[in-house]
């Protein structure tokens, strides 16, 4: 004998069809009802356009700031040859840090003489250095777009572990 009524199986699939049936009502992305596609479409360009100047703006200082690292291992190599061993792999990352953030280059910076008379002063300035430039790319990530703040954030990573290894090498100038 078959029951005759509503059954908790139907009642489920009705409330399902009309919840569905709701949802679907109010899809939309909300733009061109009220204001019309062009004027959606001239605000969404002008967001965009402010996100690329500000993302820009973001990779220049990042850049500028490895830019400066660079200047300061180049003067570290000048002023005691004697670490050019060590510091070359360390540079070449700096190097090619500031280009992955600035391909297209920018200005080259020069720094007076370093400020430390011996090599093992030279390699602590210089891995108190990267760990300030690595604190400034983390900074600067938290303001960053997501492909940029990844970026970032290996740079600073890198910078970190550059710094570590600059102190140890300090070190064993020390010896």
């Amino acid at each position: 004998m078959r029951r005759t009524g509503t059954t908790r199986r139907g009642a489920f699939t009705a409330t399902g069809a009309i919840a569905m049936g709701a949802v679907l009502a109010g899809c939309g992305d909300g733009t061109g009802t009220r204001e019309g596609p062009a004027r959606a479409d001239a605000a969404t360009a002008a967001e965009q356009a402010a996100a690329a100047r500000a993302e820009k703006t973001l990779r220049e200082g990042a850049a500028g700031t490895s830019r400066e690292l660079l200047a300061r291992y180049e003067q570290v190599v000048r002023a005691h040859p004697a670490t050019a061993a060590g510091l070359s792999p360390l540079r070449d990352a700096v190097r090619a840090h500031a280009k992955a953030l600035a391909p297209d280059g920018g200005k080259t910076l020069v720094f007076s003489r370093t400020r430390a008379t011996d090599a093992e002063a030279a390699l602590k300035e210089l891995a108190a250095a990267e760990r300030r430039t690595a604190d400034a790319h983390t900074a600067t990530l938290l303001k960053a777009p997501p492909e940029l703040a990844r970026l970032l954030a290996s740079i600073a990573a890198a910078g970190a572990a550059h710094a570590y290894l600059l102190t140890e090498l300090a070190k064993e100038t020390s010896s």
